[in-house]
């Protein structure tokens, strides 16, 4: 078609895809312009179409529509936004999963099954002084706990992807002087944290941003462990717990040269981190130290670095990727919808719990409807059947205008 432009109107020539059914990603007809990509053309035709009588589209009105036609439900359509803010292609994946419908369709059949049991059970109750049974109880006891299941798998989900925003935590720790603070400066490329053979020098605690075959984290250096003696290595200890408490892993680091007594030390306190952060990698540092006598220490089954030399930094870093895509890749939701929907997953839960519960106490079925009833309610929620304007004006506020 041609698009009178300027003044002197001017034809520009410009391709239109017009949908005129319902069958568009708004549930809508919808007609989209193609033009060439100069910017004054651009303004022009946009203002000639905004004068004609139409309006810029909102923050994620394209995405609402979609939703509000029932085109996607609530879950996918907060994949759109974690597929434009995806931060690495584990993300990525995540997002694009969801907004496939993968979550979607899990939930989908557990609240189409939930409501047929429920069904079964309200009709049983009109029938109750037939004494007529609708619904098979160990069978509906199988699928309740089948249910909660799913509900504590999702839950568990949902803790990983809360902690886990755009980049994870490495967090290395160890006894004072054990060869964290020189791993470091290797493992980030330049000296950031002051070395010395002094035990204790590192009192605060230093982060840097790495990415290892599209894994991005912060890799952070704390002090070593050991008895606080005065208030500058309490309010240290006080940091390095915070650090471990919010790390998505701990990379403990035991070099080959400690003492029998030593040993006990970073094996006790290797013991009490676990107790703080049980996801834990623990490696040999300063395998420079190795002498070819020590074949005891030499022929340790944990992964070894040398920082001084550079040997096994590679290796390193790719075992701390491997291990962060573990954590991340079972995710089935972004962190957007795991954080929505965790209240709801809990109240689910603990409907299904208080079923279960009714359903071993052979309690009448009007408890156990009761108690579905309220699960459904918060699949409703999750998903969208239930949903309130402020719900979707969170939601949809931080999109950014055309999705």
């Amino acid at each position: 078609m041609q698009i009178p432009i300027g003044q002197d109107d001017l034809k520009l020539s410009a391709h239109v895809c017009f949908w005129p059914t319902h069958r568009s990603f708004t549930g809508e007809s919808l007609a989209e312009l193609h033009l060439i990509g100069a910017p004054p053309l651009l303004n022009e035709v946009l203002s000639r179409i905004l004068t004609s009588g139409a309006r810029p589209a909102e923050r994620g009105e394209f995405t609402l529509r979609a939703f509000l036609a029932g085109r996607i439900d609530l879950v996918q359509a907060e994949a759109v936004l974690g597929v434009i803010d995806a931060g690495n292609s584990q993300e990525l994946q995540t997002a694009l999963a969801q907004l496939a419908g993968g979550i979607s369709g899990r939930l989908a059949d557990l609240r189409e099954e939930l409501l047929l049991h429920l069904a079964d059970l309200e009709a049983g109750l009109d029938f109750v002084e037939e004494d007529l049974e609708f619904v098979q109880r160990d069978e509906l006891l199988a699928r309740l706990q089948s249910a909660r299941s799913m509900f504590s798998e999702l839950l568990e989900q949902n803790s990983n992807r809360m902690l886990s925003q755009s980049r994870m935590k490495v967090v290395l720790a160890g006894l004072p002087n054990a060869g964290k603070s020189t791993l470091f400066n290797q493992l980030i490329g330049r000296q950031a944290a002051l070395v010395s053979s002094m035990a204790g020098t590192t009192r605060d605690y230093l982060s840097a941003a790495l990415s290892v075959s599209g894994t991005f984290f912060d890799l952070v250096d704390t002090a070593g462990w050991e008895h606080a003696r005065d208030g500058i290595e309490a309010a240290a200890a006080e940091l390095r717990e915070d650090q471990l408490q919010r790390a998505n892993l701990v990379v403990w680091c035991s070099p080959p040269d400690l003492s029998s007594e030593e040993q006990r030390l970073d094996e006790a306190l290797r013991t009490q981190c676990l107790l703080v952060n049980p996801t834990m990698l623990h490696i040999q540092t300063k395998n420079d130290l190795l002498k070819s006598a020590d074949t005891f220490k030499a022929e340790s089954a944990l992964p070894v670095v040398s920082a001084e030399q550079g040997t096994g930094l590679e290796e390193l870093l790719a075992t701390i990727a491997a291990r962060l895509s573990t954590i991340r890749g079972d995710a089935e939701m972004i962190g957007a919808t795991a954080a929505r929907c965790e209240e709801s997953l809990q109240h689910a839960r603990q409907g299904i719990d208080r079923a279960i519960a009714a359903l071993v106490d052979q309690a009448g079925d009007e408890f156990i409807s009761l108690e579905l009833r309220d699960v459904l309610d918060h699949l409703g929620r999750i998903m969208g059947q239930v949903y309130t304007d402020d719900i979707l004006d969170r939601i949809f506020s931080r999109f950014c205008i055309g999705k």
